[in-house]
């Protein structure tokens, strides 16, 4: 904090001003080259240009193992560059721009303003080429060598090589100035390299004294040793590096201190980590010489004669014979060195407010390194330090980009949550008030980014496996953050999905208030763009699944009905009794499934029919602290053709167990699944399935649906019996009438079939049954003739038959004496609905068992009233 307020106040104008975030250690050896265009260029043509320029990013130096690095950038700040003493690679040592030009009088301007731009690197320019698109004739035709005419963007096959010649020319100039400088020269003063801050306090300054000149000789032996690195002699610039460290110490030059031993790390990088530490983007593999051979061989004035020794570099960057590796060894420093001289260059650069730049690049470097190195928490504390390192007034732009990088440096070492953390920072900077057009895109794409940091993931199914990972609180934030930036977006749709994905996943940490806010918030959305099960595709590709809401109402217990008993189907028995399919034979097997998925599928023991109505019970309950209404409530089923009634119901507030019962007709036959519900809450339309419901208990969800069958009504004139004789065995419909007959006397009874269903009814089945005691044995009371009644088949649907059924009593009382008491007490009763169904007398056993021997008289008396 007290570094932060130091920095806060004053801003130089020498100060170097945009820092490069993507700056990895192996950047050191590099050369820089800016490329621009000149005048008005569109921006698909120079960005084809640049891209086949960048290309020839490494070249082998001919005649050598060295290997010459170049970085490109097509935008560098003019004050940054002029710190190119302090270290080489900052410096703009070639300059390549592209230009249009379609006539020759336009040819003066436009080299013109080739000249204009070279001025603003000129003093550190090396060399410098121009390529023109669309110029022919004369002037196109001269040999020039800084200069490049192609008649257009698409003919222009030799940049490529243009480019190697132009890198050719840059390592000349720059071995010549190695060589110059590294020297010594007795007698000769040795400059004194600056910083642009520094000139003004060296003015006046003892140029003779001892301190001034070992001043010197440091700095300009860092300054060699940066050649060396650039020229790919790695051996001589860590010899240069130690030797300017000591020299430096010595005198206590803190700023130049730091940056020799940041060479000296950089360079050690680059024989540590021949792969490079800058990730995809940075890592530099050697791809083999750019140079043709006629180009390696041809003579060019000047070209210095470069005697490399046998430590120098071979093309992977590390040499394959360990023997040479002795001096550079003694010289290198080991990772853990590296980070140790990281640590103590930094410190040095803080001391200066001018060098914020330069201290934030190195700590970026230095992270780099260390998630190489994989040691996470001393990288985590360098990014800390450079979080709190303050240049001068960032643009928004500038800030964005800075936490975004800080984001992805975090990501880099595993910290997941604090790079979620940065990337939000630079998602809100996007929107910031002091912008005029706020990019709601923008920050809602980072917004998104910052997600899996968060543990969050977009797909409910995810929050249904188990225990909730991550901050709650954070998560609720981030989701509503998201919903305001969409809704910012223009985009109603999305901001439904979040909202509604917000509510199903986060309910149970939201407090009451919360919750009717929310909901609240989601009919307001919902009343302009319904929520849907559609999937929501992102522009970056990006997929959202549908959210259903499954806690509103929670289900707890599935059940599918049977049908109601005067509507279940049985299976027709023949002549013996038995059904007509036969059995499976039984196969006892000691394994039991216990599977949820093989138990919810499962077949039911009963039939549903074609065209009846069938139910499925749901037991739900309301977490909700107020009352919730489901407008629109059906089930959804698979492999029958199935027509839902959907239902609308009202849940009390945070409600027990609560009986619903969803309703629909099969229209099909085959095996039909109830494989879920849907419903319509706050406006959102869910489809809920079973297997994404955890904790729901079914006996199955898969029945048969048979056939429709005809359905028949039987009524008679007769009297209901006041109560039943005998209970229903289950398997049948019964429907008790009574008559009241004296021995010996005979009644028709009219019976109406009524077809009720919507199919014909083709056969007609009428039999009775005869209960049997030990003791009792009676005549047959029932006679019909289906004649009359079957010449009425096949009854169409709302058409009525008659069946005539003649009633005879004719008992024999020639028993035992309380038998006539028994018949009183009883009675005989006469079942008859349906006439499928047996019909029955019933009576009690007696208690006595004596044989029935039936008499030639029966003695009537006054019991020969019988019902």
């Amino acid at each position: 904090e007290a570094k932060f307020e130091l920095r806060a106040c004053g801003n130089w104008n020498f100060e170097m001003s945009v820092p490069d975030y993507m700056q990895c250690a192996e950047d050191h050896q590099t050369l820089l080259v800016v490329v621009q265009p000149v005048g008005i260029v569109s921006e698909e043509n120079f960005f084809r240009i640049y891209k086949r320029i960048c290309s020839v990013s490494q070249i082998s130096v001919r005649d050598s193992q060295r290997v010459l690095y170049i970085r490109y950038r097509h935008h560098y700040p003019p004050e940054n560059n002029e710190w190119g003493d302090f270290q080489t690679h900052r410096k703009v040592v070639g300059l390549i721009t592209i230009t249009d030009c379609f006539s020759a009088k336009d040819w003066p301007q436009t080299f013109e303003k080739f000249h204009v731009q070279k001025e603003i690197y000129g003093s550190t320019l090396y060399d410098s080429r121009l390529f023109v698109f669309g110029l022919q004739g004369d002037i196109a035709e001269q040999p020039r060598t800084d200069v490049a005419f192609y008649p257009s963007y698409e003919d222009c096959e030799t940049v490529e090589k243009r480019i190697e010649d132009f890198i050719e020319s840059l390592f000349i100039v720059l071995e010549s100035k190695r060589l110059d400088r590294a020297t010594d020269k007795s007698g000769d003063k040795i400059p004194l390299l600056c910083v642009p801050f520094e000139k003004k306090d060296f003015v006046g300054l003892d140029t003779d004294s001892r301190h001034y000149k070992k001043r010197c000789q440091g700095r300009m032996r860092k300054h060699v040793g940066d050649l060396c690195l650039q020229a790919g002699m790695l051996q001589d610039s860590l010899v240069h590096y130690h030797m300017s460290v000591e020299l430096l110490r010595s005198v206590n030059d803190f700023l130049w201190l730091g940056a020799a031993l940041e060479g000296l790390c950089s360079a050690s990088v680059i024989y540590h980590y021949p792969g490079g530490t800058g990730g995809k983007n940075g890592a530099r593999r050697f791809q083999g010489s750019s140079l043709p051979a006629e180009a390696a061989n041809r003579h060019r004035p000047g070209a210095q004669e470069v005697l490399i020794d046998p430590g120098a570099l071979t093309t992977n960057g590390i040499n394959p014979d360990t023997s040479a590796e002795i001096g550079r060894a003694k010289n290198c420093l080991s990772p853990e060195d590296i980070i140790d001289k990281y640590k103590e260059a930094i410190s040095y650069y803080s001391k200066y407010k001018n060098a914020g730049v330069i201290e934030l690049e190195a700590c970026v470097k230095a992270v780099r390194v260390l998630a190489i190195q994989k040691r996470s928490m001393e990288a985590s504390e360098f990014l800390q330090n450079a979080v709190y390192i303050n240049l001068r007034q960032l643009s928004e732009e500038e800030k964005i980009q800075r936490y975004s990088i800080l984001s992805e440096l975090y990501e880099l070492i595993g910290f997941h949550r604090k790079s979620a953390f940065f990337k939000r920072v630079a998602a809100m900077q996007c929107v910031a008030p002091s912008i005029a057009e706020p990019g709601w895109r923008a920050c809602y794409k980072l917004l998104l980014e910052t997600l899996p940091g968060y543990s969050l993931s977009l797909d409910p199914k995810d929050f249904n496996r188990g225990t909730h990972r991550g901050w709650a609180a954070v998560q609720m934030r981030l989701l509503h953050e998201l919903v305001y930036a969409s809704r910012r977006m223009g985009n109603p749709a999305l901001s439904v999905r979040h909202l509604s994905f917000l509510l199903q996943t986060m309910l149970d940490f939201l407090s009451d208030q919360e919750k009717k806010d929310v909901t609240q918030s989601l009919e307001n959305y919902t009343s302009k763009c319904p929520g849907t099960m559609e999937p929501i595709t992102l522009p970056g590709g990006l997929t959202l699944p549908p959210v259903p809401f499954t806690k509103l109402p929670i289900v707890r217990r599935v059940k599918l009905l049977n049908l109601p008993a005067s509507l279940q189907p049985h299976k027709m028995k023949n002549l013996l009794g038995q059904n007509v399919s036969t059995k499976s034979p039984f196969i006892y097997s000691p394994i039991i499934a216990h599977s949820r998925g093989e138990e919810r599928n499962k077949k039911i023991d009963f039939q549903w029919v074609q065209g009846d109505v069938c139910e499925v019970q749901l037991m739900v309950y309301n977490p909700m602290p107020f009352e919730l209404r489901v407008e629109n409530m059906g089930l959804l089923t698979s492999g029958v053709e199935f027509e839902s009634l959907p239902a609308a119901l009202s849940l009390p507030a945070e409600s027990g167990l609560y009986p619903v019962t969803l309703v629909g007709v099969p229209q099909t036959t085959g095996t039909i699944t109830v494989n879920g519900y849907h419903t319509t809450v706050f406006g959102v339309f869910s489809d809920c399935l079973l297997d994404s419901l955890p904790g729901v208990k079914t006996g199955g969800s898969t029945v048969e649906v048979i056939p429709a069958l005809p359905r028949l009504q039987i009524s008679t004139p007769l009297p209901r019996s006041a109560h039943s004789l005998q209970p229903s065995s289950g398997d049948e419909i019964s429907t008790n009438v009574s008559v009241q007959l004296y021995n010996g006397e005979t009644q028709q009874v009219i019976i109406k079939l009524e077809n009720i269903g919507m199919e014909p009814l083709e056969k007609l089945e009428v039999s009775s049954k005869i209960l049997t005691t030990k003791e009792k044995l009676y005549g047959d009371f029932l006679s019909w003739k289906l004649e009359e009644t079957l010449a009425q088949l096949p009854l169409q649907p709302g058409k009525v038959a008659t069946l005539t059924i003649s009633i005879r009593v004719k008992l024999d009382f020639s028993c035992q004496e309380n038998l006539l008491q028994d018949l009183s007490d009883d009675g005989i009763s006469v079942s008859g609905f349906p006439l499928s169904s047996p019909f029955r007398q019933v009576v009690r056993p007696r208690v006595e068992s004596k044989p029935v021997n039936p008499p030639e008289s029966s003695r009537a008396g006054d019991f020969s009233h019988v019902k």
